[in-house]
C-alpha cells in the first residue's frame, strides 16, 4: 500500500495515472494536498499526475526520480532501501576546509557520479576536504551547466540518478572527504518546468533567468515548504555536508521572517538531530554581511557566501583586464582592502552599477572563513566568451603567485576542477536543449550578451555543438605532463602548508595586516608573512621583523638578509618569523 500526494491548492479535480493508463480519483485535503492509497503500488512504480479535466499526465513537482528524463512519468523511490556504509561519518565544518567545485559531467570522461568515485583519491591526495558539485537534479536534455533544472527533488538521470549520488556521497565519506551540492531554488529552466502547471510557484516579476519563485504572495507557505523540504532532503536523505544556494539576490522577499532564515533554522535543527555539521553557503550579489551574521544578532544565520570581490581583486591585479564589473578593480589597494575586509564595494561608488553598493563587514565579530573565495569558478570562467581558464592568459609564475595570495587569505579557500594543474581545457557554456527554437534562442541569446559586452561573436562558441562540450571535459592524460604535475604539486604543497600553519587558517580579519608598494605586496598573518612581487623585475622588500626561514617559494632565486627579501620578478614568499 503506497500513499500518494500532491499539492494543487487551486484545482477541482485531480488523479494518479499508473501504468496501463489506470486513472484513480484523488480526494482534497487540508491546504491544497490531494491524496490516494493504492494497493500494490511500490518502489519502481511508474505514477503521473492530471489536474482539472485535463488529459496531460504530469509527473510529479516532488518526485525523487524521473528515469525518462524530465517530461516522462515519476518512478517511486524508496530512500530508506540503498545500503549506506557512512554510519561512522561525523561530518565536515567548513572553517578550516579547503573546496573543490567540479562538475559531474565533466569532471571525468564518462560524466558520471560512478566515474567521479575514481578520482576522490586525486583530491585527498591534493588536500582537498569538501567537493562542492554543480546542480545535479534534472534537467532537459542530456549535458547541461545543471543551472536549468526542473526537479528539484530529482538527481539527473544520466548522472547515474538517485543510487549513483548517493554511491558518491558515501564515497567521499569513507576517504574523509564532505560534499557540498549547488542547489538552484531562484527560478526554473526553460524545458520540463511543470511545477507551476500543480501551483502559483512563481510570480509576475521576473529575474536575469524567468519569472521569479513565489516567497511572499499568496501560497507561498507551500511553495516555502516545497523548497526547504528540498533542501531538508539533500542533507538528510542524499548525507550531504552542505548546499551552495545559487544567486539567492533573485529571490526577493517581503515576509518578516525571511526564507533564508527559515531555512537556516530548520537546517540547523537538522544538524542538532543528525548530530554533524551542515553548511549552507550564499551566492549572492549583494555584498550584505546580513546573510552570514547569526539569527541572534539579527542577521539570517547562514554559514558562507561566495565572494566575488576577492576573485575580482586577485583576476584583474593578475591579468590586468578591466571591462564590464572589472572596472573598480585591479588596484594594490584593492586587494589590501579585501584581504582585510572582504569586500571591495562596501557602501562604496560602483561604476558597474553606477551607484554606490554593499555594506561593511564587521572585522572584530566576522570571521573570514565565512566567505569563500576563488581564483577561478565555474562562472568566471564559463561566462568568458571562450570559456578560457586564466591559466591559458597567465605565465605559471604568475599562476603560482595568485594561488599564494588566495591559499594564505583569511577566507575558506575554493579551487575550480582541473586548476590544480593548470589545466589548458577550457569549461564553456553548453546546453543540449532538444527543442529546436530553444536551441535557437540560446545561441542567439548568449552571442547578443557577448556582443553587447564588446566580445567578437565569433569567440562565442554554440552551446548547443556537441563539440563545446567535450572541449570542456577534463583531460587527465596533462597530469603526466612535466608542467602540469609541477603545478599539481605545488598546489600540493602549498594546502599542506596552510593546513600546517595555524597562521595560515586564522579567520580573524582584524588581525590581518597588509602593506603594499610598487607592485608588491607583504601580507602579516601572525608570525608567518606572505610576499609577493607582481612586478616584471626584482624587488628587494623589508619585512616587519627578522626572517628565520621560508616555509615555500613560487619560485627559484629569492633571497632572505635578515628582515628584507630579494625576490625575482612574479614571485611569492612564505616566510616566518
Amino acid at each position: 500500500m503506497t500513499e500518494f500526494t500532491v499539492w494543487v491548492p487551486e484545482a477541482a479535480r485531480v488523479r494518479l495515472r499508473l501504468p496501463g493508463d489506470i486513472d484513480h480519483e484523488m480526494r482534497p485535503a487540508p491546504q491544497g494536498w490531494w491524496r490516494i492509497e493504492v494497493p500494490g503500488a511500490g518502489p519502481g512504480t511508474d505514477y503521473a499526475f492530471l489536474l482539472d479535466d485535463g488529459d496531460r499526465a504530469l509527473p510529479d513537482p516532488r518526485s525523487a526520480w524521473q528515469p525518462d528524463g524530465v517530461h516522462g512519468p515519476s518512478r517511486l523511490y524508496d530512500h530508506a532501501a540503498y545500503p549506506w556504509t557512512d554510519q561512522g561519518w561525523t561530518g565536515r565544518q567548513l572553517p578550516g576546509s579547503v573546496l573543490y567545485e567540479l562538475h559531474v559531467g565533466t569532471f571525468t570522461p564518462e560524466g558520471t557520479f560512478d566515474a567521479a568515485i575514481a578520482r576522490l583519491d586525486h583530491l585527498v591526495d591534493l588536500g582537498i576536504d569538501m567537493i562542492e558539485l554543480l546542480p545535479v537534479n534534472a534537467f532537459n536534455g542530456e549535458h547541461n551547466w545543471g543551472y536549468d533544472g526542473v526537479c528539484w527533488y530529482a538527481p539527473h538521470q544520466p548522472y547515474g540518478g538517485p543510487d549513483g549520488l548517493k554511491r558518491l556521497v558515501d564515497a567521499a565519506h569513507a576517504k574523509g572527504l564532505g560534499v557540498i551540492l549547488d542547489v538552484v531554488y531562484n527560478h526554473f529552466g526553460p524545458s520540463g518546468a511543470y511545477a507551476p502547471m500543480f501551483a502559483p510557484y512563481l510570480t509576475g516579476q521576473s529575474n536575469t533567468w524567468g519569472r521569479t519563485v513565489n516567497l511572499d504572495g499568496p501560497h507561498s507557505d507551500g511553495v516555502r515548504r516545497y523548497i526547504v523540504d528540498s533542501v531538508l532532503m539533500w542533507l538528510r536523505d542524499y548525507h550531504v555536508d552542505g548546499l551552495r544556494l545559487d544567486a539567492v539576490h533573485a529571490m526577493p522577499d517581503s515576509r518578516a521572517t525571511h526564507f533564508l532564515e527559515q531555512v537556516a533554522t530548520e537546517v540547523e535543527t537538522l544538524s542538532t538531530h543528525l548530530g554533524r555539521p551542515l553548511s549552507l553557503i550564499a551566492e549572492s550579489d549583494l555584498n550584505d554581511p546580513k546573510l552570514i551574521t547569526g539569527r541572534e544578532a539579527g542577521g539570517y544565520g547562514l554559514h558562507a557566501q561566495w565572494n566575488d570581490d576577492a576573485h575580482h581583486a586577485l583576476h584583474t591585479l593578475l591579468t590586468g583586464e578591466r571591462q564590464g564589473y572589472y572596472g573598480d578593480f585591479g588596484s594594490l589597494e584593492c586587494l589590501t582592502d579585501v584581504l582585510t575586509g572582504a569586500f571591495f564595494h562596501a557602501g562604496t561608488w560602483s561604476s558597474f552599477r553606477n551607484r554606490s553598493h554593499g555594506r561593511p563587514v564587521d572585522r572584530q565579530r566576522t570571521p573570514g572563513h565565512r566567505f569563500v573565495a576563488y581564483l577561478q569558478n565555474h562562472d568566471q570562467i564559463g561566462n568568458r566568451a571562450a570559456g578560457d581558464r586564466i591559466s591559458a592568459s597567465l605565465s605559471p609564475a604568475l599562476l603560482r603567485v595568485g594561488a599564494v595570495l588566495l591559499m594564505t587569505a583569511p577566507f575558506t579557500p575554493m579551487l575550480f576542477m582541473g586548476e590544480e594543474w593548470a589545466a589548458s581545457t577550457p569549461w564553456q557554456f553548453f546546453t543540449s536543449h532538444p527543442e529546436p527554437e530553444l536551441a535557437v534562442a540560446v545561441r542567439d541569446g548568449r552571442k547578443r550578451e557577448f556582443a553587447s559586452h564588446g566580445w567578437a561573436t565569433q569567440d562565442v562558441p554554440d552551446p548547443q555543438d556537441p563539440q563545446t562540450f567535450l572541449r570542456s571535459r577534463l583531460d587527465w592524460a596533462e597530469l603526466d605532463k612535466p608542467e602540469h604535475h609541477e603545478m599539481y604539486e605545488f598546489h600540493k604543497r602549498l594546502i599542506a602548508l596552510r593546513k600546517s600553519r595555524a597562521d595560515l587558517s586564522d579567520p580573524r580579519l582584524d588581525r590581518v595586516q597588509v602593506r603594499h608598494g610598487d607592485r608588491f605586496l607583504v601580507m602579516r598573518r601572525g608570525e608567518t608573512l606572505v610576499v609577493a612581487n607582481l612586478a616584471g623585475r626584482a624587488q628587494g622588500i623589508s619585512l616587519p621583523g627578522v626572517v628565520r626561514r621560508v616555509l615555500l617559494a613560487t619560485g627559484e632565486g629569492v633571497t632572505v638578509m635578515r628582515d628584507r627579501v630579494e625576490l625575482p620578478g612574479e614571485t611569492a614568499a612564505i616566510v616566518a618569523l
